[in-house]
């Protein structure tokens, strides 16, 4: 075979290296769109999170007092002297339990809420 001499044009090799310069550019801005859409989203995810860790840590904190408050209700009710006493103590309990489930679904609500808004405002 004899020796071809098989030159590429100055014009195509200019075009391939504005085309995979092109390329490259489009592929780093993808790239830096992604690395952004990312940390926005770890962001809204931990706010979420602290959020719902803020919820649970009071319904747990409810759900103590509940139980402590049923425990004193079962004290003062072994102490009772009569059944008059005992419908009074239960009364007594009854009234200052409304009162609290009240102040709890309250509080409960809002710090839901505040979970929903956040999760729906980062969206």
């Amino acid at each position: 075979m004899s020796n071809l001499n098989l030159e590429i044009p100055a014009e195509v090799r200019e075009f391939a290296e504005k085309t995979v310069d092109q390329a490259r550019k489009a592929f780093d801005s993808f790239v830096a769109a992604a690395q952004k859409a990312s940390a926005q989203s770890e962001a809204v995810a931990e706010t979420v999170s602290s959020n719902a860790k803020e919820v649970s840590s009071k319904a747990i904190s409810f759900a103590e007092a509940n139980v402590k408050a049923a425990f004193d209700l079962a004290e003062k009710l072994v102490k009772a002297k009569d059944p008059k006493e005992i419908l009074a103590i239960q009364s007594e309990f009854l009234k200052s339990q409304v009162s609290a489930v009240q102040e709890q679904a309250k509080v409960l609500g809002e710090a839901v809420k505040k979970v929903v808004a956040t999760s729906t405002d980062a969206k």
